[in-house]
Order: C-alpha cells, then structure tokens, then sequence
C-alpha cells in the first residue's frame, strides 16, 4: 500500500494542510487563488517540505486534484535522552516512542524532561516536532550585568539549562527564569 492520503482539488487547500507531491510531502505556508482576465484561474502557493524545511512557490492549476498526505498530530511529553534519540510518551495512551534527533533538530534547544511538544505522525513515523511557540528555561551562566543597569542598550550572551546560547539585557542574572522564542530562539522576556 502507498503513502495513505485523501485526494482533494486546489480549491480545497488552507494553511498547515500537508500534500503528498510525488512522494514528498509539503506543508501550505500561504496560498492564492488567482483569476486573471484571461486564461484559466489557477492557484499560487508557497510550500515547505517537511523533510528539508525547503520553502518553494509552486503554481497549480485551480481544481487540479491534489494528494493530502494524513498527518497524526499527538501531544506527547519528552521523556529522556537516549543516546543520539529522544524518548516521547504519548500524553493519552502512555505509549513511548523514540524520535530520532535528526527529526528533532532545532527543537532539542528548547526541549528539558517533561516538555509537552505534538509530534507529527506520518504512516507511524515521526516526521516533525511543534513546540510550543515560547518556553521558559533557567540561565546557567552569563556575566554579571552592572548594578543599576536598567536601560536596554546592550545585551549579553546567556546560555540557558538546555546548552543553548541566547543574548538578554544586562540586568538578567544567572539562575533567572527566561521565556524564548522556539522559533526565532530570541529572549521574550523575564519568566
């Protein structure tokens, strides 16, 4: 058996939705529907392909079918680190599974035992993790600031409990609660 999809048209496309294109899948950034003056409508999108993170514009035909790949988003907990790979436990089933850290990537920055994340599922395969959109980690080490720093002129490295490097404002010392941004890894502020 193939790749389990459902088949749709471009008229049916939204954001988020994930399309099996000749056995990679992509995920809808944006999309228009286009109709000019003359010729066919057609529709305009920008795709990223799950794999790669490889953002592309591809033009379709309006109501051409497409291939919507079933995408099984669970929220699960991290567990622990195993070696290279991270255990996950499913948040309803307690069932446990291992996520390689190259599908991990970036996310194990943000990511400390007993994080929630949602784990995309594709075919019983873990295809992506979604975090949520800040965290909040402890600093482990930066310089002191100077005292009666309050202006915002200048920030500092930090790195934060999970090894990850962020820059703060010079007033924020070691051992404070931070909130960072999972997608941009930017400080959002005191926790």
């Amino acid at each position: 058996m193939g790749i389990e999809s459902i088949v749709a048209t471009t008229n049916d496309l939204k954001n988020g939705m994930t399309l099996d294109l000749d056995g990679q899948l992509w995920t809808v950034v944006e999309f228009q529907h286009v109709k000019p003056g003359k010729g066919p409508a057609f529709v305009r999108t920008k795709m990223k392909n799950v794999m790669s993170g490889k953002v592309v514009e591809k033009t379709f035909n309006a109501g051409i079918k497409v291939d919507v790949a079933i995408l099984e988003r669970r929220e699960m907990q991290f567990l622990y680190k195993d070696g290279e790979d991270f255990v996950f436990m499913d948040s309803t089933s307690y069932d446990q599974i291992t996520v390689s850290g190259e599908t991990v990537g970036e996310s194990a920055n943000y990511m400390l035992e007993n994080t929630n994340a949602i784990v995309a599922i594709h075919e019983g395969s873990p295809l992506f993790i979604e975090l949520p959109a800040s965290v909040e980690l402890t600093i482990t080490y930066t310089e002191p600031g100077l005292q009666g720093d309050r202006s915002n002129a200048g920030s500092k490295p930090a790195t934060l409990e999970t090894g990850i490097n962020v820059q703060v404002p010079l007033f924020i010392k070691q051992g404070e609660k931070v909130l960072v941004d999972t997608r941009t890894g930017q400080y959002l502020g005191r926790a």
